[in-house]
């Protein structure tokens, strides 16, 4: 009985004592309750595996921290760290310290001599028991264990560099304080860096340096998006959530496609960057950065330190300066800038290395002289001044340190940076013997050879795989996917101001067509206009938008292959051995654009403005069946408004009168683009063309035809010898005319011009408009001609 008694107070002693410091020892919780403790390399994970709370080692580094990340995606063979709680306050001794929870609500980081280092301040004796628990949203909660809806503390209320769905970046109307996201420091330390990202109280985000200078912002809110960022228009993945009110001011975003990862973060480069997990081909993509270039980033390359604008964005020391910390440069964070190899001398001595294309640096001090050598001397006077340039608006002092020097390609400025003697005589180039240069050319051209080599035997082997696919339609094609697909982009389909249309073959035979954007403002701008207008609406008369591809700089849209090209491949023929379209597929060619028009106007979320219909951009099927395509100039219209205020875009000979006077426009515009598209699909020529020498315009022409009574026919291409019904004909070119009318008012809607054309709605006889009248009275010449 005594030995009985002995074992249960022993088995009561034990268990007491273990629940005064309990320690977790499995990985399948997503909480740790009051009095536990995280220790070691052991995590908790969110219920449902996305995110892992635990102590981490960034890189190669010997300090840790405790963080959140994403469990199953990796960079590198790295993970991708969201949060971090003591960023600047590392622990050296991994073993034995402990996250832990305490009894009174408050959540501490403790190091090896249990001295807390970070803490949540969470203390209260309002609850009786407490809880911590990871989401699968990523954010942390400290809440009421009894409660589980009372918060007392969150990570989403303390990011660090990333930006999480559903968490908010927010701006306190009563602290008159902003949540910020702040770079990390280099990629093995996450401690806070000088770039950093937050809302200002005017209801914009802002970039700034070192707490300081601003070099970037996103212009004002207008209801759907930041001014200055067109990508938030793409409701592709994401939807937004704006509010403010006495309290507070916020935006959250959402994922509209489960099971997806995302993440918007601020990178050691000062660009904020959205990613998205690619579950085919395990990466993590980027869908778009600001700014767009890291040159464009203030301080990016540090003082003394020159930004590559020309090439890939990679920060060099000027001549005569090294890295000032080599080991920072090398961990991604070229910010340190560069040092003097050799001191100046202080005198007359120094001498100068002249930059060519240059940007040059901010902060200049003007100095009023009558020539170059004036300018030298002034900064030779100043043991201060580092650098200078005399151009046409005078003389360039710099004193200091320099910063936010860019190489251009051309155009740039003459700089002319301070060094001293020895570095001059240094930088001439020693000869070198003709053996080494045969050599070395000799080793690169056999390397290079066994690469290529090895990208061949790997391509052989590789197939096309398919990203992921978004919503069962749109898919994130990889570059390489593409590459393959079009044999290295090898058979042109066209090319326009955007860049070229190349054709390319799926793994399952799909014929597709993938347009290649070039110029990186201009086909950035293309590619996202494109993606939000069309990537997540579906109607037989629009081109189908399959996926894109979005890595870096790469911007390429991918649709379905049209067997029959263009319209105007078909209307202007180089080639007299096609035969001409019959007037029945023109008119269903009239008609199907029609319909598709309609459906962007009047049946899409928001009305959408194409901006550039005319025949290159009608696409036809094999069954001549026609798609609008190419919507890279497009505008999104709410349905509370009723025009947009946009700059001129379009093609001449196609625009309406309003984009010439430069007031708002409407969907009318489109309407005016169509009906000289109607002219054109009529007489299969363009509706300006020189016949002996003058200048002859059909519009003109066929009005003045028909209002003098002749045959409707007598206006129909010749090379259909009046094969067509007179009835169709005779609506379709009334539609023309009524959709050209001066006066947007006059014009009908493109579900009018529907209408119309199937003989729903009869079309009084058109008056001609203003502007024909005086072309055909030769009292002025239309913008069209």
């Amino acid at each position: 009985m005594g030995d009985k008694l002995f074992l249960l107070f022993f088995l009561s002693l034990f268990l007491l004592l273990f629940s005064s410091k309990t320690c977790l020892c499995s990985a399948a919780v997503d909480t740790i309750s009051a009095g536990q403790s995280l220790t070691g390399n052991r995590t908790i994970v969110s219920k449902g595996g996305d995110f892992e709370l635990g102590f981490f080692t960034p890189g190669k580094s010997l300090k840790h921290y405790l963080g959140i990340w994403f469990k199953e995606t990796q960079v590198q063979n790295k993970a991708v760290v969201v949060w971090v709680a003591n960023r600047d306050q590392p622990i050296i001794d991994l073993s034995s310290s402990e996250l832990k929870l305490l009894e009174n609500g408050n959540l501490v980081i403790l190091n090896e001599s249990k001295i807390p280092i970070w803490s949540t301040n969470s203390t209260s004796t309002a609850f009786n028991s407490f809880e911590l628990v990871l989401g699968d949203d990523g954010n942390l909660v400290l809440r009421d264990g009894l409660n589980p809806h009372v918060v007392i503390w969150q990570s989403f209320d303390h990011p660090t560099d990333t930006w999480l769905p559903g968490a908010k970046m927010r701006y306190d109307n009563r602290t008159k304080k902003a949540q910020k996201l702040v770079s990390w420091k280099n990629s093995e330390d996450p401690s806070p860096g000088l770039f950093s990202l937050e809302l200002k109280p005017d209801i914009e985000f802002v970039l700034t340096w070192n707490g300081s200078q601003q070099y970037w912002t996103s212009g004002a809110w207008d209801g759907e998006s930041f001014s200055l960022v067109p990508e938030m228009k793409t409701r592709l993945f994401y939807n937004y959530s704006f509010v403010s009110n006495e309290n507070e001011t916020y935006l959250r975003y959402y994922l509209y496609v489960k099971n997806v990862r995302s993440r918007f973060m601020i990178d050691l480069s000062g660009q904020i960057k959205q990613y998205m997990w690619l579950q085919a081909t395990k990466e993590w993509n980027q869908f778009w950065s600001k700014p767009i270039k890291p040159c464009d980033v203030y301080g990016y390359c540090g003082p003394f330190g020159r930004c590559n604008n020309v090439e890939d964005s990679s920060c060099q020391c000027l001549q005569g300066f090294k890295e000032k910390s080599l080991e920072d440069w090398n961990l991604g964070d070229p910010s340190g800038g560069c040092v003097r190899k050799t001191p100046l001398q202080c005198q007359a001595k120094d001498n100068f290395i002249q930059m060519l294309n240059i940007k040059s640096p901010v902060n200049s001090v003007q100095f009023s002289v009558e020539s170059s050598a004036n300018c030298q001397s002034a900064c030779l006077n100043n043991c201060s001044c580092n650098a200078y340039l005399y151009n046409n608006t005078g003389c360039s002092l710099w004193y200091g340190d320099l910063l936010n020097i860019q190489q251009l390609d051309n155009g740039g400025d003459e700089l002319y940076i301070r060094v001293a003697p020895s570095e001059v005589s240094s930088s001439k180039k020693k000869p070198v013997h003709r053996p080494v240069i045969v050599c070395a050319i000799a080793g690169t051209l056999a390397l290079l050879g066994l690469v290529l080599v090895a990208i061949w035997i790997w391509g052989r082997r590789g197939s096309v795989e398919l990203s992921i696919a978004v919503e069962g339609s749109l898919v994130a094609f990889t570059y390489k996917d593409l590459k393959i697909a079009s044999k290295n982009f090898s058979e042109i389909l066209g090319s326009g101001a955007f860049g070229s249309v190349f054709k390319g073959v799926l793994p399952d035979s799909t014929l597709i067509a993938m347009k290649k954007l070039e110029g990186i403002t201009q086909g950035e701008k293309q590619f996202r206009a494109e993606v939000s207008t069309i990537g997540t609406i579906h109607h037989v008369n629009l081109v189908r938008l399959r996926g894109f591809c979005s890595e870096g700089n790469k911007r390429l849209l991918v649709y379905d292959y049209m067997e029959n090209r263009s319209l105007n491949s078909h209307l202007f023929r180089k080639d007299d051995s096609k035969a001409a379209l019959d007037w029945k597929t023109r008119y269903n060619i009239a008609l199907g654009t029609a319909r598709g028009l309609a459906y962007l106007h009047e049946e899409c979320r928001y009305c959408i403005i194409h901006c550039d219909i005319k025949p290159e951009n009608i696409l036809l099927d094999a069954d001549f069946v026609p798609k609008v395509a190419d919507f890279g100039l497009a505008k999104l219209l709410g349905r509370e408004f009723s025009r947009v205020l946009t700059t001129m875009r379009g093609t001449r000979g196609y625009l309406a009168p309003e984009w010439i006077s430069g007031v708002a426009v409407t969907a009318k515009a489109d309407v005016y683009s169509y009906g000289m598209m109607l002219f054109e699909i009529i007489s299969g020529r363009r509706n300006s063309q020189l016949e002996d020498g003058k200048i002859e315009y059909f519009p003109t022409w066929a009005a003045t035809k028909v209002a003098s009574g002749e045959n409707v026919l007598s206006i129909l291409d010749k090379q259909l010898e009046g094969n067509a019904d007179a009835e169709e004909l005779t609506r379709t070119f009334r539609a023309a005319c009524w959709c050209i009318q001066d006066d947007e008012a006059h014009r009908p809607t493109m579900g009018q011009v529907v209408q119309i054309l199937e003989g729903f709605l009869e079309a009084r006889p058109p008056p001609i408009p203003r502007s024909l009248q005086l072309i055909m009275e030769g009292e002025e010449t239309y913008i069209s001609s």
